[in-house]
């Protein structure tokens, strides 16, 4: 049977959505969308080698640091790139500085020979009502990211026009990172964009839920706040990061193992 991609060599690099955070594996680490289409590919290129290079909490600055050099070496033929999120909820936010790291690890990746995708950012504030500060910024990036993408020949996954991405159901307790049913539509979504076949369905929305009375949603809203809210707010207080002390998960190319399509 005649492969529907080329691709043999994958790297991701990225910060805690390419980790998998929200989407824990049976050996209790981190699955995550970059590692389910690993899958995708593997299942039509059974020799494919995956690394995934991303850590959680690491700034797009710090991506391009700390990650574009190791990538390179791998000489990969796919890479995606996830950054900028991290950026986006810091008080400094500088788009222009962001999609230049953004832009230097397209240009050097591309030039590399690699095929490059990328990610563009939901509507955060339909997630969190607390995010809903940073949506001029999400717009302004996310238009920045497509030009830096279509300069440079990077195919570009655009989950902020598709309204099933700000569904709660896709998104982890914490609302920073996307829940299992989340990665998995994002690595659909990504396979689709790669022009594999069987994955045209990724963005159709779910079905409809009753609305959640009152007392259950305020309630959510503190529980919320005391477990995820807080300590990530302490965190910045400290300039501490969740990425502190964190490495790569899979640093060094490997086969990939199919794992069940929870």
């Amino acid at each position: 049977m005649t492969s529907p991609h080329p691709y043999t060599r994958y790297t991701a690099i990225g910060d805690s959505l390419t980790e998998g955070l929200g989407d824990p594996d049976p050996a209790g680490g981190h699955r995550g969308w970059a590692d389910r289409l690993a899958e995708i590919l593997a299942e039509h290129q059974p020799g494919l080698s995956y690394a995934n290079l991303a850590v959680r909490g690491k700034t797009a600055a710090q991506i391009r640091a700390e990650q574009l050099a190791p990538a390179l070496e791998l000489r990969p033929d796919l890479v995606t790139v996830m950054a900028g999120m991290n950026d986006l909820v810091r008080s400094g936010f500088d788009a222009g500085a962001v999609i230049a790291d953004i832009e230097e690890m397209f240009a050097r990746l591309t030039g590399s020979g690699a095929r490059v995708a990328t990610v563009t950012f939901p509507d955060l504030g339909k997630v969190s009502p607390l995010a809903r500060r940073v949506l001029p910024r999400i717009v302004d990036l996310n238009a920045r990211l497509r030009a830096a993408a279509e300069r440079h020949g990077v195919i570009v996954l655009d989950v902020y026009a598709h309204p099933v991405t700000t569904d709660p159901r896709l998104w982890a307790d914490d609302r920073l990172h996307a829940s299992p049913l989340g990665h998995a539509r994002i690595a659909s979504g990504m396979a689709h964009t790669l022009g594999l076949p069987g994955h045209d369905t990724w963005a159709e929305p779910l079905s409809v839920q009753p609305p959640v009375p009152m007392w259950r949603a305020v309630g959510a809203e503190v529980r919320w706040a005391v477990d995820f809210l807080g300590p990530w707010l302490w965190r910045r207080l400290r300039g501490r990061s969740s990425g502190d002390g964190c490495s790569a998960k899979r640093p060094q190319p490997g086969p990939v193992t199919q794992q069940s399509a929870a």
